[in-house]
């Protein structure tokens, strides 16, 4: 090597020695709070140290005002006691539309009119319903988002009481809301997590990846496994408080939206990885319903989405199942 070559490589390396240390040492902040009935957790790496958490629960709260079951004056809560209203907000349209796609990439599996069916089984505010069976009948003629009609401006029923909930898809979009937040400010390397749904992009300082876990749904308070997450979101359903034990084995109560029929399965948790929240969300959500082995069909024909499934087999014991993009970043514990 030549004196001139060996000066320029000795600069090289001290360039990026001086990146790689400015990079290493780029503060992380920490914002957390509670929000749509839950608690989040916001990390990020900011030059500046700046805290976005007025902002954060600014843009929480006019979410909540337009996607809530639980607020009266909420858009959706507006739309369910109405034919049709024009939207007010930017967030009721774009959840429409990723319902529609997995709606119909599911055959009806992810059905946010399912609502009708929810309460007539006693899961809605008012508690057990004593005359399930007759209002099963009644709100399975109400079923069906094929029911709703909608473009960018406006959104309307073609039944009278049809009623959406977007429980199984609004918090996973809620994440992807404060990423684009993030990334509008130009945060390059965070993680957010509302509810237990996640977004990651980039990685920590030293290029360590973000690690987060999957919850042992049969034991409160402890994880299943962990997982190197990277520019992915990742978002588990699991109805862990509703699960029953028959014959040795555990399974959950949950409903399907095509036959409304109240159904057992022994799958205990989904978790679902995506290009975004919203994605991973609503097909967790779908894939519960689905069951194990149509669940793996599915992911084999659509490339773009993972899935972590924890379960109880035939001889009661827990075991999981990972698709073949996110087996290699899931450690067991």
């Amino acid at each position: 090597m030549s004196f001139q070559r060996l000066i320029y490589a000795t600069f090289l390396i001290l360039f990026l020695s001086q990146n790689r240390t400015a990079a290493q040492s780029i503060p992380m902040v920490s914002v957390n709070g509670k929000a749509q009935g839950t608690t989040y957790n916001i990390k990020y790496f900011d030059t500046e140290k700046r805290n976005f958490k007025i902002q954060i629960d600014s843009i929480l709260t006019d979410f909540d005002k337009s996607l809530s079951l639980y607020r009266d004056d909420s858009e959706l809560s507006l739309f369910n006691r109405s034919h049709a209203i024009k939207f007010t907000t930017p967030y009721f349209y774009p959840v429409l539309a990723k319902s529609k796609e997995v709606y119909e990439a599911t055959n009806g599996m992810f059905d946010p009119t399912i609502l009708p069916l929810t309460e007539a089984y006693g899961f809605g505010a008012n508690g057990k319903n004593q005359n399930a069976k007759l209002a099963v009948d009644s709100a399975l003629k109400l079923i069906g988002f094929n029911q709703i009609e909608f473009d960018s401006i406006s959104v309307q029923k073609s039944k009278e009481n049809v009623r959406l909930d977007f429980n199984g898809i609004a918090q996973g979009y809620s994440v992807d809301v404060i990423s684009r937040f993030l990334e509008q400010k130009n945060i390059k390397c965070y993680m957010v997590e509302i509810g237990g749904e996640i977004v990651c992009k980039g990685t920590k300082n030293d290029d360590k990846p973000w690690i987060t876990g999957i919850d042992n749904p049969l034991t409160p308070g402890s994880l299943y496994a962990t997982v190197t997450l990277t520019d992915k979101a990742m978002t588990t359903a699991g109805n862990y408080r509703n699960h029953f034990e028959k014959d040795g084995q555990v399974f959950n109560h949950l409903i399907n939206p095509k036959t409304g029929s109240m159904e057992q399965t022994s799958l205990l948790s989904v978790t679902v990885f995506a290009k975004d929240a919203i994605t991973a969300d609503a097909y967790d959500t779908a894939f519960f319903v689905m069951g194990i082995e149509e669940t793996k069909k599915f992911i084999k024909q659509h490339k773009h989405i993972d899935v972590f499934l924890i379960y109880n087999d035939t001889t009661g014991k827990l075991s999981s199942y990972a698709s073949e993009g996110i087996r290699n970043f899931i450690k067991i514990l």
